[in-house]
């Protein structure tokens, strides 16, 4: 099955590289495309002299404009799997094996990787903890649906919906909303066990103030798009 590994990436010049050849080391079967959100720094110089394969956005659109744009490029270029990676270092190529192979066996829709089931590796700060499982509580209650890692960036889709959220995707911080946007319309969504680093390198758009903001206007999203789907 043809399988396109998503990597958005804004201002990440001290980690793309790594990222990059992180996904070609362990899934060298794989394609992949990095979504240049109009990087401020030398990310797109980067790309460009290590002909890596890239799409630069000509204005910044944020996490949920750069994926979608990763899956609009999948829809039309006819992959079966596309996967969520970051750009940051966090994420370790060594789990897409096993998201690959839970959408490839039909035994789910959508395949999240969830650095909760056998708590290894980075855990996050105790302060997001608390908020991703406020969220989970949440997206529970509205949808029936138990996920524990809802915030993680990492999650493999097959071909439906790739063209589902070709068309549609949250914005801002769309994890959440994306998973009771899936469970509205029938998918089997599974939880993959994997391991996380901290950042390997640039700065965290979020902070603990708009981690307080980021929990107010999902959560609030999250009810709306849960009742608008």
């Amino acid at each position: 099955m043809r399988t396109l590994v998503i990597i958005p990436a804004y201002n990440e010049q001290e980690n793309i590289v790594n990222t990059v050849h992180d996904v070609e080391k362990h899934c060298p079967k794989v394609d992949y495309v990095v979504i240049n959100d109009c990087s401020r720094d030398d990310t797109e110089k980067i790309l460009r002299e290590h002909d890596m394969n890239y799409i630069s956005l000509p204005c910044n659109l944020g996490i949920g404009g750069g994926v979608q744009t990763g899956y609009r490029y999948a829809n039309e270029h006819g992959y079966d799997i596309a996967i969520q990676f970051d750009g940051d270092g966090q994420h370790d190529a060594r789990y897409l094996n096993a998201l690959i192979d839970s959408i490839a066996s039909n035994s789910a829709d959508i395949a999240i990787g969830s650095r909760f089931i056998r708590k290894q590796g980075f855990q996050s700060t105790g302060f997001r903890r608390f908020g991703i499982g406020f969220l989970s509580g949440l997206i529970r209650l509205l949808c029936g649906v138990n996920v524990s890692d809802v915030t993680s960036g990492m999650r493999a889709v097959n071909k439906r919906f790739i063209g589902e959220y070709a068309k549609t995707y949250a914005q801002d911080y769309p994890e959440p909303e994306a998973i009771i946007y899936a469970a509205v319309h029938g998918a089997k969504i599974v939880e993959v066990p994997v391991e996380m680093r901290e950042r390997q390198g640039g700065t965290s758009s979020i902070n603990p103030l708009r981690s307080v903001y980021y929990m107010i206007k999902v959560s609030i999203a999250m009810v709306l798009a849960r009742f608008s789907s």
